[in-house]
């Protein structure tokens, strides 16, 4: 299957999975994040030879579905097969852990996937790096910051381009904490 009918098959099952969801902080549809993050791993993909973009897109569309929706691992696995499926669960923050694991958890099991999955979570916070939501206050900010900082640690060596892209979204952040 060509990489436009493959990212017209997931952010068509995203979109209907995710629905009405909008984005935090305003009023955009949560598909702008998905497509958002699909980019970043487009344009990455550009710049790594042998890189799996059919891979990464589909786990950069369908990386918050099992989180944020009722989509369930079978279903994923049943629509997009198991590598994509585990992927996105790999993606996905284990709900039962106390919330300070959360991230590190979810951290050791991108660590096991592909290279092109670290990429994913790479360019998921790069995304997420913009104008925070008014009602997070300075602590809120701070950690999430720290949190992105944690994510390219931890992801060093998984892809160079988003590694720079985050580096730079992490450093031109301060302005939402100071």
């Amino acid at each position: 299957m060509k990489l436009q009918d493959l990212y017209q098959k997931a952010i068509k099952f995203a979109g209907e999975k995710h629905g009405d969801q909008k984005m935090p902080g305003n009023q955009a549809s949560y598909l702008v994040h998905l497509s958002n993050v699909a980019m970043e791993v487009l344009l990455a993909s550009q710049h790594e030879e042998g890189f799996n973009t059919e891979l990464a897109v589909q786990a950069a569309i369908l990386h918050d579905t099992l989180e944020d929706t009722d989509t369930s691992f079978e279903e994923l696995k049943e629509v997009f097969g198991f590598k994509v499926a585990d992927a996105v669960l790999s993606l996905s923050k284990n709900e039962d852990l106390d919330k300070e694991l959360q991230i590190p958890d979810s951290l050791a099991r991108i660590r096991l996937q592909p290279k092109e999955i670290w990429a994913v979570k790479l360019a998921d916070r790069i995304s997420n790096m913009q104008e925070p939501p008014e009602n997070w206050d300075k602590n809120k900010r701070i950690a999430y910051q720290l949190a992105a900082r944690m994510i390219l640690m931890h992801l060093k060596g998984g892809n160079n381009y988003l590694e720079k892209r985050l580096e730079e979204k992490i450093l031109a952040y301060d302005e939402y904490i100071n």
